[in-house]
């Protein structure tokens, strides 16, 4: 599953690995809380329940899933909080 493209360094890293649903999601959310619009969030997980809740989220939401990819179970996420536009 792999679904990437060039998104530059992200601002804040959310490491949920070995957290089970609806854990990485629910940090996923607090995290986002505490960021500046227009930041970007990399989360981290090993739940593959995560895969599906983070494209939910993000299409429920007025926040972009900017990319997604998994590597050897480990799923990742770039995450750009709703607000000002990054260019």
């Amino acid at each position: 599953m792999t679904e990437s493209r060039s998104i530059g360094e992200p601002d804040a890293l959310l490491d949920a690995s070995g957290l089970h649903c609806p854990l990485p999601l629910l940090k996923a959310k607090q995290k986002l809380a505490s960021l500046e619009e227009g930041k970007l969030l990399e989360v981290r997980a090993t739940d593959a329940g995560s895969w599906r809740d983070m494209a939910s989220f993000t299409e429920q939401s007025a926040h972009t899933l900017e990319a997604r990819e998994e590597r050897e179970g480990v799923y990742y996420y770039w995450i750009r909080k709703a607000g000002v536009s990054a260019s």
